[in-house]
């Protein structure tokens, strides 16, 4: 009993140590998880660094759902609060398969006004990954006609849905682990999503409403201009 009491006691203060971490790290760190507050911009991972960042995410025990995750947020544009309020019926179709747009509500974007976020090929090939992690394809036919379809999309390890903070954390975590914490934060993803998009010369009012921006300043201040882009429209005269 004595040995069984240490073990609980143990686990109790782990616990308590990783929950205070995350509380420090949101408040003191990422201050992107909050509105209002102003920071250095988030770092722009080129092709090859998200390759190796999700190399060394596919070395994780958790791999599908991190990189579902990390997917959102550099293929879809999502905020990080977004991905955390997903629920299983705002990207699962009834027939089972990954619907093409992902439409939120004002609740889930923390905002006045809901929003509907494009699930690309590779985004649902991910997100289909991740949901075949915790259910077979049987079982994804039958979600839509219960309960679970209501469910949080992402989940920790004890099954429980993440909040903004807890994810801030996870993604950090990612990154650090992954050698790239220098300039990272959550809203790498959303800068990476915006600057490749306008490397490829899509149009500022598409950009716009994919990032649910109302104001083009807003999405200009997102984009970070490279050497590349530079080349690449002086080349154009």
């Amino acid at each position: 009993m004595i040995n069984g009491y240490k073990m609980n006691l143990k686990d109790t203060l782990k616990r308590m140590v990783g929950k205070i971490k995350q509380r420090k790290y949101a408040a003191n760190t990422d201050k992107h998880c909050y509105k209002g507050l102003k920071m250095k911009q988030a770092r722009v991972l080129k092709d090859k660094e998200l390759d190796a960042l999700f190399r060394y995410v596919a070395t994780r025990k958790y791999a599908a759902r991190d990189r579902a995750i990390l997917a959102c947020t550099y293929f879809g544009g999502a905020r990080i609060g977004e991905v955390a309020a997903l629920k299983i019926k705002d990207v699962l179709a009834t027939d089972g398969t990954i619907k093409l747009e992902a439409n939120l509500t004002a609740e889930q974007t923390k905002g006045k006004y809901g929003r509907t976020i494009v699930l690309s090929d590779k985004l649902r090939k991910e997100l289909m990954d991740y949901l075949l992690t915790r259910f077979s394809k049987k079982e994804l036919f039958a979600l839509a006609y219960s309960d679970v379809i209501n469910k949080p999309l992402f989940v920790t390890q004890k099954s429980d849905g993440f909040n903004a903070n807890t994810l801030c954390y996870t993604i950090h975590m990612l990154y650090k682990n992954a050698g790239f914490l220098d300039g990272c934060s959550t809203h790498s993803g959303r800068r990476s999503f915006l600057t490749n998009l306008s490397a490829k010369g899509v149009a500022l009012k598409v950009m716009m409403e994919l990032a649910s921006h109302r104001q083009a300043q807003t999405t200009m201040r997102y984009i970070n201009v490279t050497t590349d882009m530079k080349r690449a429209a002086v080349g154009l005269l």
